[in-house]
Formats: structure tokens, C-alpha cells, sequence
């Protein structure tokens, strides 16, 4: 059986187009690349249909790894999931995390550690967004991921990331020129359904719900359907869905471990610290900055809860014309995030409809396990 090392790099973007830590990293010898599996992105657009620094960043990491391999852009992202998610206000720093897998020899120590698998489904037609059929297909993939990761246990599964279609006019009259009609007309919109269809899928493929429930009518309709390790995000810069998913496994060589938590609203300071907890850290430890570290990212969901209350108390992240809902959300819960960690440059991903309970959202930490820092 072969034995796979996972590591991460964390590398900071002075713009959407800026991958000299990319280059860093390959020009020190501290990556091959030929060994990238997936980039986890954040820029700073604004999140929503028309966010191009999402694809921007894509294209620029795609074309540069294209000349790295010898192969064309196409190619590289078929092999690699380039997952670009939009928005970094408030604290968030722009920044990307360069996952790589790498055979080695043997494992060297006892114990699960961080495993990574990559998939991606068919591309979509307009008409199949936020319907049955994405339901399944993301499932059916998220189950090809994890066997990519080498993961036999779905309760060793902790993150899955998601990049996902969303409608443009453009496809939506694409659609209605072939007689079909989409799950909405709403660009914006189509975000959620699609979203919220990709979390559905997680939720299926990993057992967390059953075929009974992962229907395409509950979707932005059932919250009490949910994923807690789903994190989807949607963007113009593709068609298919692109698969990421994250654990630990028995089978995996190197330091690195992932564990994660649930938070249950925007503020839940106690959700963030159990997902600390679950890779090793005490509240002590992290809140005095004795764990940065070992910590190399951490990765969330943020949402604005639906029924307008936290915690009884009345929000206006909906009810604002002047910046979208998400933008409050990723900016509330990026600002939690980043005190614990000590740093903005965390991946908090805005728009969490069935991922994690309405309001609230998964909640990951990679980091250097204790026996081996």
C-alpha cells in the first residue's frame, strides 16, 4: 500500500494575480509541484456572481502550474482543485493554501494523521443546479474523494471543501433555449441553491443523512437537513463541482492532523475553541497564543441566520441594502476566527445553507500534532 505524506503552505497575496509565493515555494525546493493536490484561496472581491478575482486567481495558479508540469491549463485543472472563494473583509487577509501529497517510503509514526482526497463531478447544465441530480453527483464524488485520501472511516472525515456552479443570465437563457427551465432566474440566488445542493450532497455521501432526506425539495427549505463538515462555495469560474475532502487516516504518513468543531451562531467563541481542543490545544494554551505555532490554518463556515435573531437578539445582516449579508457574516465570524488564531489569514467562507446548523457552520483546524511538535 502506498503511504502518503500531506503538508500545507500558507502563502499571502498581495492581489488576486500575485502567486510569488508560489513560486517561493517551488523555487526553494520546498515543493514539487507535481505533487499539488488542491489551493484553497481567499481573495478580496466581494463574493458574489460577479467576483471575478475568484477566477482571476485560478487562471493565474492554473497557468502557472501548466508551465511547472508541461501540460495545459485544462489539464491542470482537472488534476488539481483550485478552490477560490471570495471575500475578505474585515480582518481576513487575502491568502492561498497550497495542499501537497507525496509518497513516502514508510510511516515513520503511530496514529491517524492528515490525509487529502480530490474529485470532481461532470460539469452541470443550468437546468441541474440545486436539483436532485447535483444532490447525487456531489455524493457520489465526495465517496471518490475520501477513497482518494486513503479515509475507511467516515467519522475520520473533518472539512470538505466544495467549489460549485452558479446560474449567469447567460445560462439561465441557455437553459430556456433547450425548454428547460433552472431552479431560479436569480443569479444571486442560484448561489444558495447550488450551495446548499453541493452540502446536501456531502451530507449523503458521508451518511449524515439518508437518500429519504437528501432531496432536492429541502433544499433552502429543510435546515434541520445539514452536513456538520460541508463547505461549499460557489463561483462563476467553472461547471463542475471540485471535491476536497479532509481527515485523518491510519494509512497517512507526516506531523499534520485535522480536527474540527460545529459552531452554532456567529459568535460562538465555545464552538472555535472545541475545534482547537479536537487537534490538541486547551483554551489556555490558544488564548495565550502559546499554539500558533503548530496551527497551520484554519478553515470555516460563516452565515447570516435565517430567522434574523442570534441568540434571540434581532440581526440586521439581512435587512441591509448597502452590503450583503454574506459580507457581515465573513467579516463577524472572520474577526472570532482570527482572535483565536492569532492571524487573519484564515479561510472563512461566507454562505453556509446546510452546512453546519442555520445560523452556524463547521469550524477545522490543521495543525503539527503534539507528538511531533
Amino acid at each position: 500500500m502506498t503511504v502518503h505524506q500531506v503538508d500545507l503552505f500558507r502563502i499571502q497575496m498581495r492581489g488576486p494575480g500575485d502567486i510569488s509565493g508560489l513560486h517561493a515555494l517551488v523555487g526553494e525546493g520546498r515543493i514539487d509541484p507535481k505533487d499539488i493536490v488542491a489551493i484553497l484561496g481567499k481573495t478580496e472581491g466581494n463574493g458574489g456572481v460577479n467576483d471575478f478575482t475568484r477566477e482571476y486567481a485560478s487562471k493565474t495558479f492554473a497557468a502557472a502550474l501548466a508551465e511547472y508540469l508541461g501540460c495545459t491549463r485544462d489539464e491542470v485543472e482537472s488534476r488539481v482543485a483550485l478552490v477560490m472563494s471570495g471575500g475578505t473583509e474585515g480582518v481576513l487577509s487575502p491568502h492561498a493554501t497550497v495542499f501537497v501529497r507525496r509518497a513516502v517510503a514508510k510511516k515513520e509514526s503511530g496514529g491517524k494523521r492528515l490525509a487529502i482526497g480530490v474529485a470532481h463531478t461532470r460539469d452541470f447544465l443550468p437546468e441541474e443546479l440545486g436539483t436532485q441530480k447535483q444532490i447525487a453527483e456531489t455524493a457520489q464524488a465526495v465517496r471518490e474523494a475520501m477513497s482518494d485520501a486513503g479515509i475507511a472511516d467516515v467519522s475520520d472525515v473533518h472539512f470538505v471543501q466544495i467549489k460549485c456552479p452558479l446560474l449567469t443570465a447567460e445560462r439561465v437563457e441557455d437553459a430556456k433555449r433547450r425548454g428547460h427551465a433552472t431552479v431560479t432566474a436569480d443569479s444571486y440566488a442560484s448561489m444558495a441553491y447550488s450551495r446548499g445542493a453541493s452540502a446536501l450532497g456531502v451530507a449523503l455521501g458521508l451518511g449524515e443523512i439518508d437518500e429519504a432526506a437528501a432531496l432536492e425539495s429541502a433544499v433552502l427549505s429543510n435546515w434541520s437537513h445539514y452536513s456538520s463538515v460541508a463547505s461549499t462555495s460557489a463561483g462563476v469560474e467553472l461547471f463542475c463541482n471540485a471535491i476536497v475532502v479532509m481527515g485523518n487516516s491510519a494509512s497517512a504518513a507526516g506531523d499534520n492532523i485535522i480536527g474540527h468543531s460545529v459552531m452554532r451562531d456567529a459568535i460562538d467563541l465555545r464552538g472555535v475553541l472545541e475545534a482547537f481542543h479536537s487537534v490538541g490545544f486547551d483554551a489556555a494554551s490558544v488564548l495565550s497564543g502559546e499554539a500558533g505555532a503548530r496551527v497551520l490554518n484554519v478553515f470555516a463556515k460563516a452565515e447570516p441566520s435565517p430567522e434574523g435573531l442570534i441568540r434571540g437578539m434581532r440581526h440586521t445582516m439581512l435587512d441591509d441594502s448597502d452590503i450583503n449579508c454574506t459580507r457581515h457574516a465573513r467579516a463577524a465570524v472572520g474577526g472570532l476566527v482570527a482572535s483565536v488564531a492569532g492571524c487573519g489569514s484564515v479561510y472563512i467562507s461566507g454562505g453556509a445553507e446546510h452546512q453546519g446548523p442555520p445560523g452556524g457552520g463547521p469550524i477545522a483546524v490543521i495543525a503539527k500534532s503534539i507528538a511531533m511538535s
